[in-house]
């Protein structure tokens, strides 16, 4: 699977952290930045996630910031996107097979990087349910992207 991957300033050792596990898992990573722990806006990288997972240059992405909160405001602002944040395997295996997450969000300062891993690798494992298709359409209905 090709993944994207962002953070912020608070998030990039951590998001380093996480491409790595997911280059150890067999999937091609596309780091979107940025390189330093220099002051950015979570908002820009978020967009850079969300964008290249609705033009379909990557299959899923990955979003980083101290809490994840911001992040998953602003990724759920582009239309065709359901980011979830998520601090557990369970409410991340849950996003991906009821809503069918398309970006994960995590927060550096909330989660450790051990239960990170987890949390994606369960996000990367579960499979959506179409029973939900319903309430997706709703969702869709909401940003406009149906």
């Amino acid at each position: 699977m090709k993944m994207a991957v962002a953070s912020d300033h608070a998030g990039v050792e951590f998001k380093a952290e996480i491409a790595r596990f997911l280059v150890s898992s067999g999937h091609e990573v596309i780091d979107l930045g940025p390189a330093t722990g220099a002051r950015v806006d979570y908002p820009d990288f978020a967009a850079r996630v969300a964008s290249a997972v609705v033009r379909g240059e990557v299959d899923r992405g990955i979003a980083i910031c101290g809490t994840g909160i911001g992040m998953s405001i602003a990724a759920n602002k582009v239309a065709g996107i359901r980011a979830a944040l998520v601090h557990d395997v369970t409410s991340a295996r849950l996003a991906r097979e009821h809503n069918d997450a398309n970006v994960l969000c995590l927060g550096a300062r909330l989660v450790a990087p051990m239960l990170a891993c987890e949390c994606v690798a369960a996000w990367l494992g579960a499979t959506y349910d179409p029973r939900h298709d319903p309430r997706l359409a709703k969702l869709s209905a909401l940003d406009g992207s149906r």
